[in-house]
């Protein structure tokens, strides 16, 4: 499974990141970044609901 985040809606909050850090990194634009697209399945639909401004999808 492959996360996308839109980048435009991204507010940087973290939770994300917090929640997968092998996928999702906070970068110095105070955005997330997809920085693996090998990751667990549970942490990433977990991030996209818990997500505030739901700037996440998957492929």
């Amino acid at each position: 499974m492959k996360a996308i985040i839109d980048l435009d809606a991204c507010i940087g909050c973290g939770v994300c990141e917090a929640i997968d850090p092998e996928v999702f990194q906070l970068q110095d634009d105070g955005k997330a970044h997809v920085i693996s697209e090998d990751g667990d399945k549970k942490k990433i639909e977990e991030s996209i609901e818990q997500c505030p401004v739901q700037c996440i999808t998957k492929e």
